[in-house]
């Protein structure tokens, strides 16, 4: 019990600390890496939890794949930080007032939190038939049937974002030469390859 707890607090103080430097770093890219840090610490939290299939999810889902997707278009959009920065006071007041805003919605939801009376008596409650079901099965009636309508709308809103970072990335740039599959589709042998004739001892 005290190697569990001991666990928790670790991964508990590492998952606030990458949280942290994900907003406090200069670097884009450093900012990634230490996302990527603090969902292997979540996924820690929820083995310690005991939803393996949640910690699983989400190390495959959004360190291999979202994390990943955010690394390559921060470094593919070459954007200039040290010119957005230029007018980073004039929306202070506005960024001021929308960090203080979510500061007291977050003590008004802290403040106003307290312990169930039957959660004691649920961790004490016996072995039922319904909770033999692994986390997969439970996670899965539970979001196919009372979340099935957020679990919708989360998908939607990763697609309309998958479809921006697609937008961002291939914009129009002068001289950059793409592949047209019509043209390649269509171009026939002639065009396509030159008959020389070579004389002996001659070059091309």
């Amino acid at each position: 019990m005290i190697i569990a707890t001991l666990a928790f607090y670790l991964f508990a103080a590492l998952t606030v600390a990458s949280a942290f430097m994900v907003i406090a770093s200069r670097n884009p890219v450093h900012s990634v890496l230490f996302l990527i840090l603090a969902f292997f610490n979540s996924a820690a939290l929820f083995i310690l939890l005991g939803a393996e299939f949640i910690a699983m999810i989400l190390i495959v889902v959004y360190v291999g794949a979202v994390a990943v997707l955010f690394l390559f278009v921060v470094m593919m959009l070459d954007i200039n930080f040290a010119e957005l920065r230029q007018g980073f006071l004039q929306y202070l007041p506005v960024g001021a007032l929308i960090g203080l805003i979510l500061m007291v919605e977050l003590i008004l939801v802290v403040g106003g939190w307290h312990l169930s009376p039957d959660a004691l008596k649920v961790v004490a409650a016996p072995i039922t038939e319904a909770s033999k079901l692994t986390n997969t099965e439970q996670l899965g009636g539970l979001l196919y049937t009372q979340y099935v309508y957020l679990f919708q709308a989360a998908g939607m809103i990763l697609l309309v974002a998958m479809i921006g970072a697609i937008v961002l990335t291939h914009r129009k740039r002068p001289g950059v030469k793409k592949q047209v599959i019509a043209d390649q589709v269509y171009r026939r042998p002639e065009e396509a390859m030159v008959v020389r004739k070579v004389e002996p001892g001659q070059g091309v």
